[in-house]
């Protein structure tokens, strides 16, 4: 493993997300000052949460354990009660902290938990999953699911740090690596064309987690996230204000990916359903002339090597059409989707007429 690198995040406040192996050692450096610590976490995580908590207890600092249902389960209303109720019955002040280990359902819960707890308690994420790494514990964005879609409750609360350890993706099981390419795909596909060439080169060993190339591939699109949450840190460039794409070009694929994601109750891994979500905003984009065919080839071919899925059943498009009805990224009655005018060229499509819609989602279907 390459040695540890440092990418700096300026949001509300500036934050850095440190990226390497072995990287868990460096909280008695990051964690002065707090009294007590929560750690917050899913039990097929726990060989790394010993770890946290030893660091924590070496620094002679009282550790509260949390354990959390597993997947999106943990981003629930009722979960998120029994934290607070954990962190009242330990005395928890506003110079505590709050610690996530685990996938980006932990980091999202963890955070948002800091961010409504007194009002705001400090965080630190440390994602032991490739999606984590690459997307959710990134951006300072937080949020629970609830009846009605998924993060539509949250808030933006940027954490105090970021701990990437890459040893902890050695004990990933592989259908999670894999889901999480799909956000390294993502980024590929929108902003950094030279992860399509790596995937297309050498996927097998983008996909080895010992490899200096998934670390590398770790870091670029971190930087990616990074430049983008600095410059648009609460998703206001493409507001009507600000007609500028920013932190949205992030949501590719994720209106129709969520919409699966709800519509399967959560059953499907995220990258799983983002993968499905970039084939039909791409199909989108080519319908609504924007994008090319061999563009949309491109999205099959490169999701398709990494063995993502590229389609949905069919008969499902009512319920999938509500779910994006009240997707974050609408305004008023109008759907608006991140597509692509070209590799690398992220744009806003905003009403698209319902028979495009349809016939995007006629081109995925199984």
């Amino acid at each position: 493993m390459p040695e540890s690198i440092s990418i700096r995040v300026q949001a509300e406040h500036e934050y850095t997300v440190h990226i390497g192996s072995g990287n868990i050692a460096l909280l008695p450096t990051i964690h002065t000052g707090a009294g007590r610590v929560v750690i917050i976490y899913q039990e097929p995580v726990t060989r790394w949460v010993e770890i946290v908590r030893a660091q924590f207890v070496d620094a002679g600092v009282s550790v509260t354990l949390v354990s959390v249902p597993d997947g999106e389960a943990a981003k629930s209303t009722a979960v998120l009660e029994d934290c607070w109720r954990r962190l009242g019955e330990s005395g928890f002040t506003r110079n505590d902290l709050v610690v996530g280990v685990g996938g980006g359902a932990v980091t999202d819960l963890a955070g948002f938990v800091a961010a409504t707890w007194l009002r705001g308690l400090r965080n630190i994420n440390i994602p032991t999953t490739l999606l984590g790494m690459v997307d959710a514990a990134v951006g300072g964005k937080t949020g629970i699911n609830t009846a009605a879609g998924k993060n539509l409750v949250g808030s933006f609360h940027s954490p105090v740090a970021v701990i990437c350890d890459l040893d902890t993706l050695a004990t990933l099981p592989r259908p999670d690596l894999v889901a999480g390419m799909a956000e390294v795909a993502k980024v590929g596909l929108t902003s950094d064309p030279t992860i399509l060439s790596d995937l297309r080169r050498d996927v097998t060993t983008c996909c080895n987690p010992s490899s200096d190339l998934m670390a590398d591939l770790i870091r670029r699109a971190v930087q990616v996230k990074a430049d983008v949450v600095s410059g648009d840190f609460k998703e206001v460039s493409s507001s009507a204000a600000r007609p500028t794409l920013g932190r949205e070009a992030l949501n590719y694929g994720h209106t129709f990916g969520h919409a699966i994601e709800r519509v399967e109750d959560y059953r499907w891994r995220h990258g799983e359903a983002i993968s499905v979500g970039m084939v039909y905003v791409a199909e989108l984009a080519r319908l609504a002339g924007l994008l090319g065919a061999a563009e949309v080839g491109t999205h099959r071919e490169i999701l398709g090597i990494l063995g993502l899925p590229t389609s949905y059943v069919s008969g499902r498009w009512p319920q999938l059409l509500a779910a994006m009805q009240i997707d974050k990224k609408a305004r008023g009655d109008q759907l608006r989707f991140v597509v692509l005018a070209g590799i690398g060229q992220p744009v806003e499509l905003a009403g698209p007429e319902p028979e495009l819609l349809l016939a995007a989602y006629d081109a995925v279907t199984a």
